[in-house]
């Protein structure tokens, strides 16, 4: 079985597994990361949305095979105390119920901060499109984002 080394929340891992595993398994599986969520396994629900050289990605749809000498950043190495911005606002407007999506919506937001600070809500629509939460809070996900911009 094939060795790859990953870069994961600044420290390094080697894993072995098939080339073709998605990174999302690897991370749960085989690194005990159980933060980012399984939902659809084809891209379309944004449970499993991680961080790639600082942009927002589904961990579902990328093979380990191809994560190797990328920066990968799961909702464990956003920050270690979780005290990130999107994660102090998420608590302010009280956003989960379920919480499933929520690793996966915080990724997004956070994706969305560092390269634009001061979103629109049409910048916010556009980056949080696709990350589903069942439970509907996305009027208080906006609202949280809005805060977070601030912080």
């Amino acid at each position: 079985m094939p060795t790859f080394n990953l870069t994961i929340n600044n420290k390094k891992h080697t894993v072995e597994a098939d080339m073709d595993t998605p990174l999302l398994w690897v991370l749960r599986d085989h690194l005990d990361l159980v933060g980012t969520k399984f939902g659809c396994g084809i891209g379309q629900c944004g449970a499993c949305t991680i961080h790639v050289n600082g942009t927002a990605m589904r961990s579902c749809l990328l093979q380990v095979s191809q994560a190797e000498g990328m920066k990968i950043t799961t909702i464990e190495g956003l920050s270690e105390e979780g005290d990130h911005p999107v994660q102090k606002a998420w608590l302010e407007h009280d956003v989960p119920q379920c919480g499933y999506c929520q690793s996966g919506q915080i990724m997004s937001a956070s994706a969305l901060l560092k390269n634009n600070p001061n979103p629109s809500d049409e910048d916010i629509d556009a980056a949080m499109n696709g990350n589903i939460c069942r439970c509907g809070t996305y009027v208080r996900i906006k609202q949280a984002i809005k805060t977070a911009s601030k912080l």
